[in-house]
């Protein structure tokens, strides 16, 4: 079954049909993070294409004569060739260069798509490349109907793939895939509101996670069957991903740790990252964290949004599958494997809701800038909605909405996410009100009130300028 990715689907097709048009060549950049659907996606496009096509998937550790041999069976294989004849029986002895050549010589005059999977394997394999595939490019398959995807998971090789100071720089369009939409969680899964925000949360919208969920079962009963199978990819998914880009116990897989436990500000990850030795020293954290960030985006940072700006940043695992791994579901596999899933179905109910309601508020701002966006607010110029904090985290806002951030020039309205089994009462709106006033930029006469709820609302009538339920959330999506 394949769910979602209308949008990504679209433009891919958009050019296809560019090529099949103007008979000339285009090449996107695909990257995306571990099971994210790069390889579902094009293979779908492929499939409704009707094109011939070739896809070839490098493979890490192999040797240029190895992947130029598995490349040349798999081009053999495939109905790409014009004229077989023309294959040569081994690959050539010129490597990559030669090969891509080869591939160039046997395209047929019909529109068609080449795919390269796990582009930067092949990169590890040969530092010429990325050269190779440029003067290729450029001097045969340009002029010719294909459309070339480059895909890996290597989010920074990729990055650096079309950079300007590489070989292949503004040769290529990039497509940035992330995971499936909560919409598009909701269809796979077949649950409706508070229970499809429950299965985005623990699959992180990865469609191998997801194509596995029983329809219309909710989180509890899925988490308790799961418990049972230690090979669930509920537990693999995220553990391969984390040993594939951390492979050693080094200082960066502590830090992806540590944030993945309980610590989110500088301080508290350097001490937590630390060994005998103490906490990792800010000369070493600093560069370290904004390459987790910046680079492998397995972090993201969460910035004080007001008027004012403010510190300190606070960091969380960006993909809420990988992070609820490391701060549940690691515990809850090791008492699975030891034959001993009831206990890790308990430790899971005990530790769930608290890391809950903690994990949705990403998702809510998100969601709450797609209703500003879509006009389903009365703010649709707060196109940046984050929190706000101080150094003492006391108070701490959940909700920020404001034109732009971190700084930004005007607010448009704060508010107050309480994802727990008790309604939104007057005691909430309180402590809402009261540390409001604290941020800079609030203005009591202007700036709005919004309360988000998972169990509904104990307010007055009016009390508030916008209050959201779990329906609400889902529906910013489907819009």
């Amino acid at each position: 079954m394949f769910v979602g990715r209308r949008n990504e689907l679209s433009l891919l097709t958009k050019r296809v049909e560019h090529v099949s048009r103007t008979r000339t060549g285009l090449a996107v950049a695909i990257r995306g993070r571990r099971q994210v659907g790069k390889s579902r996606l094009v293979q779908e496009l492929c499939d409704r294409s009707g094109l011939p096509y070739l896809y070839f998937t490098a493979v890490k550790g192999a040797s240029v004569t190895e992947s130029t041999a598995q490349f040349l069976a798999a081009l053999t294989e495939s109905d790409l060739p014009a004229d077989r004849a023309l294959l040569p029986g081994t690959p050539p002895p010129g490597g990559w260069g030669d090969m891509l050549r080869v591939l160039a010589g046997v395209l047929p005059d019909q529109p068609c798509i080449v795919v390269l999977d796990e582009l930067p394997w092949l990169s590890e394999q040969d530092d010429t490349f990325d050269g190779h595939l440029q003067v290729v490019w450029d001097r045969l398959l340009s002029s010719r109907p294909v459309l070339l995807l480059l895909l890996g998971s290597d989010l920074h090789m990729m990055q650096r793939l079309t950079a300007y100071d590489r070989p292949f720089f503004g040769r290529a369009d990039n497509l940035v895939l992330g995971p499936l939409n909560l919409a598009d969680t909701a269809s796979a899964t077949g649950l409706p509101g508070s229970d499809a925000i429950d299965a985005h949360l623990v699959t992180g919208g990865l469609p191998g996670i997801l194509l596995r969920w029983p329809s219309g079962v909710p989180a509890d009963d899925y988490l308790r069957d799961e418990c049972a199978d230690p090979a669930s990819p509920l537990f693999t998914v995220p553990e391969q991903a984390l040993t594939s880009e951390f492979p050693n116990p080094d200082v960066a897989r502590r830090v992806v740790e540590s944030v993945g436990g309980d610590a989110h500000a500088f301080t508290s990850i350097a001490s937590a990252a630390g060994g005998h030795g103490g906490p990792v020293s800010s000369g070493t954290l600093s560069p370290l964290l904004r390459q987790l960030t910046d680079d492998k985006q397995v972090l993201a940072a969460d910035h004080p949004l007001s008027a004012a700006g403010g510190k300190p940043a606070l960091y969380r695992i960006a993909d809420t599958n990988l992070r609820l791994y490391l701060a549940i579901l690691r515990d809850v596999h090791n008492l699975s494997r030891r034959g001993r899933p009831d206990a890790g179905y308990r430790l899971f109910t005990t530790r769930w809701a608290s890391w809950r309601g903690r994990a949705v508020e990403p998702l809510i701002r998100s969601s709450l800038e797609q209703a500003a966006l879509g006009g389903a607010l009365p703010w649709p110029e707060a196109h940046a909605v984050g929190g706000w904090w101080n150094r003492q985290f006391n108070p701490e806002i959940d909700l920020v909405g404001a034109d732009r951030g971190p700084i930004a020039s005007q607010l448009y309205f704060c508010g107050s996410l309480k994802w727990l089994g008790t309604p939104f009462g007057t005691r909430d709106l309180h402590q809402l009100r009261e540390g409001a006033r604290h941020i800079p930029g609030f203005e009591v006469t202007r700036t709005g009130l919004i309360a988000v709820s998972r169990s509904g609302f104990d307010l007055p009538a009016d009390t508030v300028d916008v209050a959201w339920g779990p329906e609400d959330v889902l529906a910013s999506w489907q819009r």
